[in-house]
């Protein structure tokens, strides 16, 4: 049979493992003390007669020890359901707990009280929408980051082996078909080759067709300037013929003043008359579109006469 007044004695004095000592007051981590304080009338040890409230998954139960079942401490406690409204709960305790102590039942309605109110704020902080706060966790961080860099140098070593391998396999330094290969990299060897031959290939015909490419813009360039070169010439000569009959034209007009000037001396003597210069007659302009020439000299520009003109 439980003696009360025996384990209490036991747990005051000498040893608890649910308790906690401070500097003012001991503490219980029982999760069926009512209270939380390691005292005579809240210790669900020492008690025969114990109840207690308790919240699991947002549901309120009200556990009650029967001490009949004390040789099962699996099966000691039960298990009776709560309502959601907070009247009625405390109904369920007033029957439930109808013949108990006052203090028990007082604790049980104060601690249905506090597990009501966290949990409507509980369901306040839900319907907010605030932002998450996420653990960070280092030692994972670092563990992973040196994972990485092992792997980075085992790709790196990897790489430079395969190299060196390929490098062999090329200069032909096993011979034509080493024994220890597999086919599928030889071949694989191979087609690489291969494909760079023709990379190569496809690089120097673009070379070519380039340099094609130029030296028919070249020979373009050399057409036109030699079409140009022979439009100047036929306009030079067109330019000769004008000049030339320029000349004979003033040559025409001298020879006319001069045949005048000895009528007039044997005719009457009369007053000079301003004597009038010889109509001109008109060149005839060639027809044709019209010519632009443009000359280059390089010398300084010196006046040309008309002598120097015709004789030019």
């Amino acid at each position: 049979m439980q003696s009360d007044d025996v384990i209490w004695s036991v747990i005051n004095s000498q040893f608890c493992s649910y308790k906690v000592k401070t500097a003012t007051q001991n503490f219980c981590r029982n999760e069926y003390n009512v209270t939380g304080f390691c005292n005579r009338q809240s210790c669900p040890l020492a008690n025969s007669r114990y109840a207690t409230v308790r919240e699991k998954e947002g549901v309120l139960y009200l556990y009650v020890k029967t001490i009949e079942r004390a040789h099962t401490p699996a099966k000691m406690w039960e298990k009776i359901r709560l309502s959601e409204n907070y009247s009625k709960a405390l109904e369920q305790i007033d029957k439930e707990l109808i013949y108990w102590p006052n203090f028990i039942i007082h604790k049980c309605k104060q601690r249905v009280t506090k597990i009501t109110q966290y949990l409507i704020k509980m369901r306040r902080m839900k319907l907010r929408q605030e932002p998450k706060l996420v653990g960070v966790k280092k030692k994972l961080d670092r563990r992973e980051a040196t994972r990485e860099r092992k792997a980075l140098s085992a790709a790196h070593l990897e790489k430079s082996i395969e190299k060196e391998l390929i490098e062999r396999l090329k200069s032909k330094a096993y011979g034509d078909a080493p024994l220890n290969v597999n086919e599928s990299v030889w071949q694989a060897i191979l087609d690489r080759e291969k494909g760079e031959k023709q990379e190569k290939e496809q690089v120097e015909d673009e070379e070519e067709l380039s340099m094609e490419d130029d030296e028919t813009e070249e020979e373009e360039e050399e057409e036109e300037e030699e079409e140009m070169e022979g439009e100047f010439v036929s306009d030079l000569s067109d330019l000769e013929d004008v000049v030339d009959e320029v000349s004979e034209d003033e040559s025409e007009d001298l020879s006319e003043s001069e045949d005048s000037q000895p009528k007039a001396l044997l005719g009457k003597r009369k007053a000079k008359s301003p004597a009038k210069a010889p109509p001109r007659k008109r060149v005839e302009k060639p027809k044709g579109p019209k010519v632009s020439v443009e000359y280059e000299q390089e010398l300084e520009s010196v006046p040309i006469s008309r002598s120097e003109l015709a004789n030019w």
